[in-house]
């Protein structure tokens, strides 16, 4: 199996048109799910009133979803961080501006500051033997009461298994449920705030979305987030 960042070099160009292919069935682009997760997110720290202002994009990929994250949270800064260089290489062309600036993991220096980390289908490309390294250097980054948005693919869903089937860069992911998700984050030492389900009914079924904000406890949905507090 390749390395997370081989395979992603691989696909930099051809990702976005890959992962629309994948979820085509939905008949939703990327960037109607890449909104909808920030703006959950948005929805939850409103709630807990948090204010967050710095952020770190954890496993970025090409950068898209940075930018959302700044502006629907208000942020003043943020910093994407990635195994694919040449992944990298397209977000900053894309999306740097002084407020946003993009990394290597290898060159990423965690200072324990950031206010909030955010991932999102980031963990299954992980192997399992290193999964709790990298929750570390996510922690690293953080300060002491700082919070991680961990969005992963819920594979409790049939939906989410066909596309990940569809999808070339997913056919060997080790997907999390939310209990072993739950558990390997409480294991890195944070806390666990709420864990919510998202993206239940295709384009084709909109009109049943309203539904999803009253369901978002029950596991129906094809994405999960755990938004988790860092302890110590």
């Amino acid at each position: 199996m390749k390395d997370a960042g081989t395979l992603f070099d691989e696909y930099a160009e051809a990702y976005e048109q890959a992962l629309s292919n994948a979820i085509a069935p939905s008949g939703e682009d990327r960037e109607y799910f890449a909104e909808g997760r920030v703006a959950w997110l948005a929805r939850c720290l409103r709630e807990a009133k948090e204010t967050p202002r710095t952020l770190l994009d954890f496993g970025c990929g090409d950068g898209a979803t940075t930018p959302l994250l700044l502006a629907a949270l208000k942020a003043e800064s943020a910093v994407g961080i990635d195994v694919s260089a040449k992944s990298l290489e397209i977000a900053r062309k894309r999306y740097a501006t002084a407020q946003i600036k993009y990394e290597l993991i290898g060159e990423f220096q965690a200072s324990a500051q950031a206010d909030l980390a955010y991932c999102n289908g980031v963990f299954h490309h992980i192997p399992t033997a290193q999964r709790t390294e990298a929750l570390r250097l996510v922690s690293g980054a953080l300060r002491t009461g700082g919070l991680f948005s961990f969005w992963e693919n819920n594979p409790w869903s049939l939906a989410t298994r066909y596309v990940m089937s569809r999808c070339a860069f997913d056919r060997n992911a080790i997907t999390l449920t939310p209990p072993e998700a739950r558990r390997l984050l409480r294991s890195g030492g944070f806390e666990i705030l709420r864990t919510d389900f998202r993206f239940i009914f295709p384009r084709a079924l909109r009109a049943l979305r309203k539904i999803e904000d009253v369901v978002y406890p029950l596991p129906f949905g094809s994405q999960y987030q755990i938004l988790c507090r860092k302890m110590q």
